[in-house]
């Protein structure tokens, strides 16, 4: 393997007293989660909060805070669309292989559960907030920063969060990152698709389906 975590069972004993409103199986499944982030940071790896779904072999990383309606959205995109699938529902890790940043499955995968074993090229970040209409935008890397940021574990050692923000200006240099504004309806995971696509058209990409 490429990292172990050998956390001492009267860690998590000690956290559940800390934490007497977690259970001890939530203690285990938090502190080992920000264990495996401290370690995929010197991997070229980050650690997101999304909901991260699989279409015709592109991921698409969907980012709000909890309660917005991410698992919502995705779940959409499996009704709109053959060939699509759920990578990881709640923190899916995002690391740079070969050159390229692909999404990747993570035992940590929220309330839901859902996650899976593979390596995925990333095509887009996506913001998501609630509204009426469905409308996205792309956002420059400056603009993503603080939100990515706001969707993520902020390492405490200066050390580290330097690797951090070296990995985070790579992966927005070089996957475009996007604000949608959706309703719950079908028509919100057409709106994310087709913008995103529209954006990679525009700069002489096209969509391998």
């Amino acid at each position: 393997p490429d990292m172990v975590l050998d956390l001492p069972e009267d860690f998590f004993q000690k956290k559940h007293e800390q934490y007497p409103q977690l259970t001890l199986d939530e203690c285990r499944y938090v502190w080992t989660g920000e264990a495996f982030y401290a370690r995929l940071l010197r991997f070229s790896g980050l650690l997101m909060h999304a909901s991260c779904v699989e279409k015709d072999g592109y991921a698409y990383l969907f980012s709000a805070k909890s309660g917005t309606g991410k698992s919502t959205h995705t779940a959409l995109w499996l009704k709109a669309y053959e060939n699509t699938r759920i990578i990881n529902d709640d923190k899916p890790a995002i690391r740079k292989i070969n050159g390229r940043f692909c999404a990747c499955g993570t035992p940590f995968s929220g309330k839901y559960d859902i996650s899976e074993n593979v390596q995925i090229p990333v095509r887009a970040l996506v913001f998501l907030q609630r509204g009426a209409e469905n409308t996205i935008e792309r956002i420059s890397p400056d603009r993503a920063i603080p939100l990515f940021l706001s969707q993520t574990l902020r390492p405490p050692v200066a050390e580290v969060m330097g690797l951090m923000l070296d990995t985070l200006g790579e992966l927005l240099e070089s996957v475009p990152a996007f604000r949608l504004t959706c309703n719950m309806d079908i028509s919100a995971a057409h709106t994310a698709f087709r913008g995103i696509e529209k954006f990679y058209q525009q700069n002489g990409e096209q969509y391998e389906d």
